[in-house]
């Protein structure tokens, strides 16, 4: 199965603070538009946290709801 991502795309990791989380995360974003493409990550009680410069939010539907805000 293909994945097919651009610029473009947003995406948002689920259990980004976790081990397979954080690589999968690293990695992604060193690939392709990888760095461009992350908008958010979901950890449940760490919300407002960062994590490689992406806000991490405690639920999949706030971020969705709301445009997610760089990390500073």
């Amino acid at each position: 199965m293909s994945i097919l991502i651009d610029k473009n795309t947003r995406v948002m990791t689920q259990g980004m603070t976790g081990k397979t989380g954080q690589f999968h995360t690293i990695h992604c974003k060193a690939y392709a538009h990888g760095a461009d493409c992350f908008v958010a990550g979901v950890t449940p009680g760490k919300g407002g946290q960062c994590f490689e410069d992406i806000p991490i939010f405690n639920s999949v539907a706030r971020p969705k709801r709301k445009a997610a805000q760089p990390c500073q």
